[in-house]
């Protein structure tokens, strides 16, 4: 074997330590699902757009609001609203954003290389009016501006690099017209465009993706196809233009935001009123707080007002917000007695005979969600004895059962129950999640029930107690422990579900205290320490949930 000197095991060294950088911050497993901007797994889907089967979907243009601002398109196609635009453009590639207003109105916006460039890569000009070309400035220019600027010339992938560079002499441009962009647009045109005088700036360049190719082994494959950069991954921006760059990071570069769901957002994206992270986080008061004492908030220019505006329209699902929190945050063993209007999602199912059967969770309409039999629902029950006031008894109308429940591995343990009525006067539905990156081990949640303390001991008043999601059960339960289970509870079992509290909620908050049902109670082990509780991840079956009571009754942003 030959020697190998120094210097050369040292530059080995340092190229394997600098993989095993660039590899810490993405993950892997997240990586091989192929998440994109298309992913509601990820990200909200937008306000033309519709969550189903994980991936976000074009809405039928008559699904949009209908309070908006009319514009116009290229081919000269005027539309009610932006939203119904941007669904109808789904369809039709060529119908892209003009202008706000009538096509009546005088206008035109076109793009294109300017001198000295080829067909896929060069500075870039735009006609904003008849006879009057303006280059792009350089100021603020980067992959976003230059992957929707290829999008709208043609290159559907987007972009493969941006340049800034000094213009031709013979031009002498004495204003240039800048372009800020969120990487989502499809024409140059839907961008914040501000006339700039030039001062002696550059000019922006891009090189247009046309051919793919192998991508090397210090280079991130996009899903899209497109190669990048690995140390460009998890930095906040959009690189790859269809955003897989930036979904599945344990940790985020310099000046970007690291979301709980693994994704992230650039810094500039922070307290701008608008929720990037599934859970809030990047809109919390908290970190507005922090924000405003550092005096670094960003405005975010508004690329185009009417998809903010859209968001607004949409119709907004009343759900997970109780009346009444409970203020007291320590954890007493066995459970805390709720107060009235603190769970008013939680309902409880009485037999043939009158007694408390099991738990369910009410989820909007006249539906509830649990893991139990058909029998008469209560909701508003605080005591099963001295009984109080706000209690609503319901008939059921029929159950579903899922149709590939094992009664013997409680794989699918879940049901839906439609009550004969659909006006809960005391009742609040808790939210539906639709993500399975929403929230994830160590979060704390809520449970909630009237069974009982311990195995034999009956209890009738609603208890609840603060449980922590734990991965890993796959360990303690080894073959028992299955797709579309959960685990939850204490390190020293003093918090857990027990006898007649199956099919009750497990609710998680988000950073805006808005509760979702993560887990149906499948399992009951009554404390036992080191043998945690186990649920039915209810985010497994958000399609499922949905096909029966419909979308818009149980999605919150993304229909």
């Amino acid at each position: 074997m030959k020697p190998v000197s120094v210097l050369a095991f040292s530059l080995c060294l340092s190229l394997c330590i600098l993989g095993q950088k660039q590899e810490a911050y993405l993950i892997e497993e997240c990586v091989s699902k192929s998440y994109s901007q298309k992913s509601c797994e990820k990200v909200f889907c937008q306000p033309w757009q519709k969550c189903v089967h994980g991936s976000c979907i074009c809405k039928i243009p008559y699904q949009c609001p209908k309070n908006g601002t009319v514009v116009c398109t290229a081919n000269r196609k005027t539309f009610r609203t932006y939203c119904q635009l941007k669904s109808y453009e789904c369809k039709h590639e060529m119908s892209k954003f003009l202008h706000r207003g009538n096509c009546n109105l005088q206008g035109t916006f076109q793009i294109f290389f300017g001198p000295n460039s080829t067909s896929s890569e060069g500075t870039l000009q735009v006609e904003m009016t008849p006879h009057q070309k303006m280059f792009i400035c350089g100021s603020g220019w980067g992959m976003n501006e230059a992957n929707v600027a290829c999008r709208h010339l043609g290159f559907p992938i987007g972009a493969d690099l941006t340049e800034l560079v000094d213009p031709d002499a013979a031009s002498h441009p004495s204003e240039c017209l800048k372009a800020t962009c969120r990487g989502i647009e499809t024409s140059l045109a839907e961008c914040t465009l501000s006339r700039q005088n030039w001062n002696s700036q550059k000019l922006a360049k891009v090189v247009c993706h046309t051919q793919p190719k192998d991508c090397s082994s210090g280079e991130f494959r996009c899903v899209n196809g497109k190669c990048m950069p690995s140390d460009k991954a998890c930095d906040g921006i959009n690189d790859c233009g269809d955003l897989s760059d930036e979904l599945c990071c344990n940790a985020c570069r310099g000046e970007s935001f690291h979301c709980k769901s693994d994704v992230c957002i650039p810094n500039k994206y922070l307290c701008n009123n608008e929720m990037d992270c599934l859970t809030g986080e990047d809109e919390s008061q908290q970190l507005f707080n922090v924000q405003r004492k550092k005096e670094t908030i960003f405005n975010l220019l508004s690329f185009i007002p009417e998809r903010k505006k859209t968001k607004m329209y949409l119709p907004q699902l009343h759900c997970g917000i109780a009346k009444h929190t409970q203020s007291r945050q320590k954890r007493i063993a066995g459970g805390i007695t709720a107060q009235k209007d603190e769970f008013p999602w939680h309902m409880s199912i009485i037999n043939e005979y009158g007694r408390m059967h099991c738990g369910a969770v009410y989820i909007g309409g006249c539906w509830a969600l649990t893991a139990a039999n058909s029998y008469r629902i209560w909701s508003g029950l605080l005591n099963s004895v001295r009984g109080n006031e706000g209690i609503d008894s319901h008939f059921l109308k029929r159950v579903i059962f899922h149709e590939k429940y094992n009664f013997q591995t409680r794989e699918n343990n879940i049901a839906l129950l439609e009550m004969g009525r659909c006006r809960l006067s005391n009742s609040i539905p808790a939210c539906i999640p639709w993500s399975q990156y929403m929230f994830k081990s160590g979060h704390q949640c809520k449970v909630s029930g009237l069974g009982s303390v311990e195995y034999m001991r009956k209890q009738y008043q609603l208890r609840w107690g603060y449980v922590y999601l734990m991965e890993n059960c796959s360990e303690i339960y080894r073959e028992n422990f299955l797709n579309g289970m959960e685990c939850a509870g204490t390190a020293d079992g003093s918090v857990d579900t027990c006898t007649n509290d199956a099919g009750g909620p497990l609710v998680c908050f988000d950073t805006n205290n808005v509760g979702y049902v993560w887990g149906i109670a499948s399992s009951q082990n009554c404390g036992a320490q080191g043998n945690p509780g186990i649920y039915t991840k209810v985010a497994n079956y958000f399609d499922w949930i949905g096909y029966h009571t419909g979308l818009s009754l149980v999605s919150r942003y993304n229909v």
